[in-house]
């Protein structure tokens, strides 16, 4: 029997129960039979696989069809009513999962200019990769250094003993992620890799699997006038099942003149970053060692004991996802912590 995952809902505490979007494929690709067949499964985690899966879902008429574009908004909860675009504009999978939103009206911040935003839609994690931390989490979500890149010793020392946050987007979720911070642009780097699923199931299922998937590192130094002062902030965008592309699209004012990221460039915390082309997909941050403290919901929601999630093989423990909004508190540089 396959267990349901359940996650926190921050604006209310509520228990939720999720919704797993394909959990069908994934259970299949993750089935015992294929563990016994190396090529078939990575055939199935190729880019290739991938991104014939994204099209059949998103570009064709089968898919929009088996989908049932405004079947699968109602069945997820989506609000069609902070689209920018018209809602009979969003007529296509693949329209519904790239929409834009009014986040400016929708998703407001917090004034304080060293509050840290939530990259994304999304349900999050927070861990730590100091042994003396609370929340410490040993490895099983990724491997700290091939996530950033073997051959980036810079920053695999920088981030040394650092604290982190996992991100899991799910398909119904506005896919545009958002600066977490306001910094300049120091380094930012593709590492090539397979398209490993981010349903909880799956991620449960594998040895570290985000630092296996195809990915984007983008390097910010905050320490810089106008930043958030929180030291070097590293922002990964993991692609995942169904993901076609990661497009770098940064926009200083709304979604106008969107820019590719390049060393140098400033960014404005919560403003569009970039976008995921589509499926499900994950984004994680890190921020090097005693520099930010975690908001206290997020914590204490990771240990309750009434909440039955998937995270808790190979992790020692249960860990409860809480679901957050893109551009909302998510942790304080330390000096300036609030609760």
């Amino acid at each position: 029997m396959i267990r349901k995952h359940q996650y926190i809902e921050r604006t209310t505490s509520r228990v939720k129960t999720e919704t797993l979007y394909h959990d069908s494929i994934v259970n299949l690709i993750y089935s015992q039979e294929l563990e016994n067949a190396p090529f078939l499964f990575r055939t199935l985690t190729s880019s290739r696989f991938s991104k014939f899966l994204g099209f059949l879902n998103y570009d064709t008429l089968i898919g929009s069809s088996i989908s049932g574009v405004r079947k699968f908004a109602d069945r997820l909860e989506v609000d069609l009513s902070e689209c920018l675009d018209p809602p009979d504009s969003l007529n296509t999978a693949r329209k519904m999962f790239e929409r834009k939103i009014r986040y400016w009206e929708t998703r407001q911040m917090h004034p304080d200019p060293a509050v840290i935003v939530s990259p994304a839609d999304a349900k999050i994690l927070a861990g730590s990769f100091c042994t003396s931390s609370i929340i410490f989490i040993k490895e099983k979500f990724f491997c700290y250094e091939e996530l950033l890149g073997k051959d980036k010793p810079r920053w695999i020392d920088s981030f040394a003993d650092g604290d982190f946050a996992i991100f899991r987007l799910t398909p119904e979720k506005y896919h545009y992620n958002h600066s977490p911070v306001s910094g300049e642009v120091v380094d930012i780097y593709e590492i090539d890799g397979s398209f490993l699923p981010c349903n909880p199931g799956a991620v449960m299922s594998l040895a570290m699997p985000f630092s296996k998937n195809r990915r984007v590192v983008t390097i910010l130094d905050t320490d810089v006038e106008g930043g958030t002062r929180a030291g070097l902030v590293a922002m990964i965008e993991v692609a995942a099942l169904m993901i076609g592309d990661i497009v770098q699209c940064y926009s200083e004012e709304r979604y106008d003149d969107p820019q590719r990221l390049t060393p140098g460039m400033l960014l404005k915390k919560g403003q569009p970053k970039s976008l995921y082309r589509p499926g499900s997909s994950t984004d994680i941050l890190i921020f090097q060692k005693e520099k930010v403290n975690f908001s206290i919901d997020i914590i204490s929601n990771m240990y309750r004991r009434d909440v039955q999630t998937r995270f808790a093989e190979g992790v020692g423990r249960g860990l409860v996802e809480t679901e957050v909004a893109v551009r909302s508190r998510i942790a304080t540089v330390k000096e300036r912590s609030i609760l």
